[in-house]
């Protein structure tokens, strides 16, 4: 056959029919079985065709009909003696009824009383895990709250230190005004009673700041001055140290590279030299200005031309 054409196609239909074999046999041996009459479940109950009756035999099939007796007959007499057989009868069947009704009941209750058990071991546990998650959201907003005020008093202290060191600020230039004030006959004090004025507007009045320095020819920012220089020459000295005008309201460190000869003159000055910090124009030109006016001291045994540098610091005096 073709079908069976390759060793393969035989083994397969080989093992198929053992397989087929065994699987007929398992059905008829352990398959599903069945009850002829099926079994039936609930209360068994007696065959009859009446509502009534008495004797102890059990017929298979129905009665025949009932032969009407006549007043011979003991009629009486029978009924007296079956009466007490029905009466047992109808007596011995009710505590059957009563005892499969008890058990009912009793399993409905067994079942009802078990799910109640369940639903209550359920409803426990779901007010346990419920109590359990209110602690820790309780835990978490305490936390929360805590952090909250940790920032808060941080941000306060802040404020109070800042707060502090504004009025201990303010304290001090009082202080210093003050004493400026008793200095300088009443600087910066409108009832003061010194005469004349300084300043480039043209109008009366001190031109300049009440914490600047009265020597210091700049008007603008907060008061300040150029300071004398840091004179870097050799071992040689600076005799003279003029300071730079002030007058650029700007802060920073000019440093000014200069060549001096042997008499102590600086013969040329090249300001803005590494190590300045601000590079503005008028800083540079004052830095310049007060290096060529510097004399240091004469040496007859130094280089013709000798280079050094000298630092000037631009700053608002404080």
């Amino acid at each position: 056959m073709s079908f069976l054409d390759t060793k393969h196609k035989r083994k397969s239909a080989i093992w198929t029919t053992i397989i087929g074999v065994i699987i007929l046999l398992l059905i008829f041996n352990f398959g599903m079985r069945y009850f002829d009459p099926p079994k039936e479940y609930g209360i068994s109950v007696n065959f009859g065709t009446s509502n009534v009756g008495s004797g102890d035999v059990q017929p298979t099939e129905a009665l025949k009909p009932a032969v009407e007796k006549t007043e011979t007959e003991p009629v009486e007499k029978e009924e007296i003696i079956e009466e007490p057989v029905v009466e047992e009868q109808e007596a011995a069947s009710p505590p059957k009824s009563k005892t499969a009704a008890e058990d009912v009941i009793t399993q409905e209750n067994e079942e009802a009383i078990a799910i109640k058990k369940q639903k209550e071991a359920k409803r426990i546990k779901e007010i346990e895990e419920q109590k359990k998650a209110d602690k820790i959201a309780a835990e978490e907003r305490e936390k929360i709250e805590a952090e909250n005020k940790r920032i808060a008093k941080e941000k306060q202290d802040k404020i109070d230190a800042e707060n502090k060191r504004i009025e201990k600020e303010r304290q001090e230039k009082a202080a210093k005004k003050k004493n400026l004030d008793a200095i300088f006959g009443g600087i910066g004090n409108t009832d003061g009673k010194a005469d004349g004025g300084e300043g480039n507007n043209k109008q009366a009045g001190d031109k300049g700041s009440v914490t600047g320095d009265p020597k210091a020819s700049g008007y603008y920012g907060n008061g300040g001055s150029g300071s004398g220089g840091n004179y870097q020459l050799g071992d040689r000295k600076a005799l003279t140290r003029p300071k730079p005008i002030f007058d650029c309201n700007e802060t920073g460190k000019v440093v000014v590279s200069i060549t001096v000869d042997k008499s102590g003159n600086v013969i040329s000055a090249q300001p803005g030299r590494p190590g300045t910090t601000n590079s503005l124009a008028c800083l540079l030109q004052r830095a310049k200005e007060a290096a060529l006016k510097t004399k240091f001291s004469p040496d007859s045994e130094a280089p013709t031309k000798q280079v050094g540098k000298i630092i000037y610091n631009f700053s608002y005096s404080k």
